[in-house]
């Protein structure tokens, strides 16, 4: 069987969720599936993905809409048996309906959301996603929470719509993990508390910067760290105690996260929310908002708090810095969650996938 993939977001240096979601599922995907060919379309050449016999990649020197328009005519020659969508709803809501497609639905915040998303993405999404959706041999979601949001609005639009839906989750890549004292670097000479994400709305970093602040004269040696690329509609509050990292390597990211005192994911939406899991990979205790998927993927391993409520975060931050007995039962039991989610056993889902579809 002969196999195309969307591999753009996954071919990008500065990968970040889902660029990481569709670099770790197909590695997990092509150490365990030898037969199928795959053909992985990209707009760079990524230069840290391993080597495997039966992938090629297909340069596709584009941008915007008329990369999506060269694969679609690369694809009429190629006749694959399925074309796979990780990350964008273009080229199945334009493709012929003989060729099988399956879409990755990761959120629907541009529905949800629209005015805390960036407005290309709302535009385009809103343009192809229910063509995609109509046209789609199948449809893999993130998480439980997406498959609801899903169906809530879409139910009634597309036929059989939950019957297409197969939950295939993210996960942590396995190289996050607590380090040894010899491998652990101090990449900063302070306590700090962390948070990792794109610099948007969504992600909620002005309420933690509220909240850090309604703490910091108790713990005036303490320090707020920010890591994640420039997104967009977000002021920088930097100062001596709030610092902006900007975008962080995996390996630099593993440091700080086994550096940190707590780590704080107060988003308000997510499709699904690797950061938490990473650390806890890193036995890094984890406070995160008690929205969208993150219940379903954090459980009872870390405190759920209200991402609107500045007061409640502030004391759950102040709770995990002053008990020793809540912190260290946050990492033992974020270690056990973490182990729930792994990508090879979400890529033994999508081969089985791959099989039922073809």
């Amino acid at each position: 069987m002969k196999i195309a993939v969307d591999f753009r977001e996954a071919s990008k240096k500065d990968k970040t969720g889902k660029g990481w979601f569709a670099y770790n599922l197909m590695k997990n995907v092509f150490e365990q599936d030898a037969h199928n060919q795959y053909i992985l379309y990209t707009d760079s050449t990524p230069s840290d993905f391993p080597n495997f016999k039966n992938i090629e990649f297909r340069l596709i020197k584009s941008k915007s809409i008329f990369w999506h328009l060269k694969v679609l005519r690369d694809l009429k020659c190629e006749k694959p048996d399925l074309f796979l969508a990780l990350t964008s709803f273009i080229i199945p809501a334009l493709a012929p309906k003989n060729l099988k497609t399956i879409i990755t639905v990761h959120d629907l915040v541009a529905f949800l959301f629209p005015v805390k998303h960036n407005r290309k993405a709302v535009l385009i999404e809103k343009l192809t996603l229910k063509k995609a959706l109509k046209k789609a041999t199948s449809i893999i979601t993130i998480s439980k929470s997406t498959e609801s949001d899903l169906i809530k609005l879409f139910a009634k639009k597309i036929k059989n719509l939950s019957e297409k839906i197969t939950i295939i989750p993210c996960a942590a890549s396995e190289n996050f993990k607590k380090l040894s004292p010899t491998e652990q670097k101090n990449l900063e000479n302070f306590k700090y508390i962390l948070g990792v994400g794109t610099l948007e709305p969504r992600k909620n970093f002005e309420k933690l910067i509220d909240a850090f602040n309604l703490i910091s004269k108790t713990f005036p040696a303490l320090r707020l760290v920010i890591i994640g690329g420039k997104g967009w509609s977000f002021k920088k509050h930097e100062s001596e105690r709030i610092i902006f990292k900007g975008y962080a390597t995996e390996k630099d990211l593993i440091q700080y996260y086994n550096s940190a005192e707590v780590f704080i994911f107060p988003s308000l939406y997510e499709g699904f929310g690797i950061p938490p899991l990473e650390a806890m990979q890193c036995d890094c205790p984890v406070i995160s908002s008690n929205v969208s998927s993150m219940p379903e993927v954090i459980g009872s391993a870390g405190l759920l708090i209200n991402p609107n409520d500045v007061h409640e975060l502030a004391e759950a931050i102040k709770s995990v810095l002053t008990n020793q007995d809540l912190k260290r039962r946050l990492v033992a039991e974020g270690h056990i969650q973490s182990r729930k989610f792994s990508y090879k056993s979400s890529a033994q889902k999508l081969i089985k996938l791959f099989k039922k579809i073809t």
